[in-house]
């Protein structure tokens, strides 16, 4: 099979199969064509299934300097499920990536914002302004939900659920789920559809996207990206912040009020509880405080 059917084809089960997201997709079509490009590059005939473990690692190891162990791990992983399809498909009797390490990573946490923290970045939005509701309302979403990127920007109208104190969200490879929302919340995303979006020319084929920017059009992440990081600028906080952290904040601090790890996967949409379980931390003196208060050595 030549490249271009084989990744045609790679696509179709990432979507039909493994029923992954849009972005998912594009990472791992991305890092077949890494590797398509690089055996092209010594020999154009090479096809998909001549790829052997030597090649893949004269590749690895060439890319080893230009990205991180992150971007390693992740395009070793890419090319593993590549070569499961084919093997699924008959294509190859066997994966040359089973031999293929990937780096070791140390387990690298984005920083928490505390509650204070938080009520600094909204008190750095300029209100006067009409994205200004928008943000807050964005910010206060993000924080009170612990809602992904991707899932803040195609949060639709139609997806409110306020009567019952709800909101549907889509997550990874479209699985959907419920997440309850405050009352807090709630006013805020009602008063930026009450007073600035109701007053928008809005483009048709967003009329149900609840976030949209100033030519009534859907939010990017990129976007969302630019805001967080321009109001941690304004409110002077010296911490590497992304929108994830807010993700981050709100199961921290679930965690930190006594909230059960099962609660907040389900919250989170984690399918495994050890995601859930990696993506959370305490703070080392509690643990220590924790053994003192219940270890009967300890009390003793």
């Amino acid at each position: 099979m030549d490249w271009k059917n084989a990744i045609k084809q790679f696509k179709l089960y990432l979507k039909l199969e493994k029923q992954l997201s849009g972005n998912s997709i594009s990472a791992y079509i991305n890092d077949v064509n890494k590797l398509h490009n690089f055996v092209s590059s010594y020999n154009e005939q090479v096809l998909p299934e001549q790829v052997d473990t030597a090649m893949i690692q004269d590749f690895i190891y060439r890319l080893s300097d230009l990205v991180s162990p992150y971007t390693q791990a992740r395009l070793i992983s890419g090319l593993r499920l590549f070569y499961k399809f084919l093997m699924l498909e008959n294509i190859v009797d066997s994966n040359p990536l089973d031999l293929i390490e990937s780096p070791k990573l140390s387990r690298k946490l984005p920083d928490v914002l505390s509650l204070e923290e938080i009520d600094r970045m909204i008190a750095a939005i300029d209100l006067s302004k009409p994205e200004g509701e928008r943000n807050r309302s964005i910010i206060e979403t993000l924080y009170g939900c612990g809602l992904r990127v991707s899932e803040l920007v195609n949060l639709k109208l139609s997806d409110l659920y306020f009567e019952e104190g709800f909101i549907k969200v889509t997550g990874k490879g479209d699985k959907q789920r419920f997440v309850p929302i405050s009352d807090y919340t709630q006013k805020y995303i009602n008063i930026y559809i009450k007073h600035i979006r109701s007053h928008q020319k809005i483009d048709a084929a967003f009329s149900d996207i609840l976030y949209l920017n100033r030519r009534g059009k859907q939010l990017t992440r990129v976007m969302i990206f630019h805001i967080i990081k321009t109001l941690i600028k304004k409110a002077g906080i010296e911490k590497n912040i992304s929108p994830h952290s807010l993700r981050h904040s709100f199961a921290t601090h679930l965690l930190e009020n006594g909230a059960d790890l099962r609660s907040i996967q389900l919250l989170l949409g984690h399918e495994s509880i050890t995601t859930t379980e990696i993506y959370l931390h305490l703070d080392k003196q509690k643990l220590h405080d924790t053994l003192k208060k219940y270890h009967p050595r300890a009390i003793e």
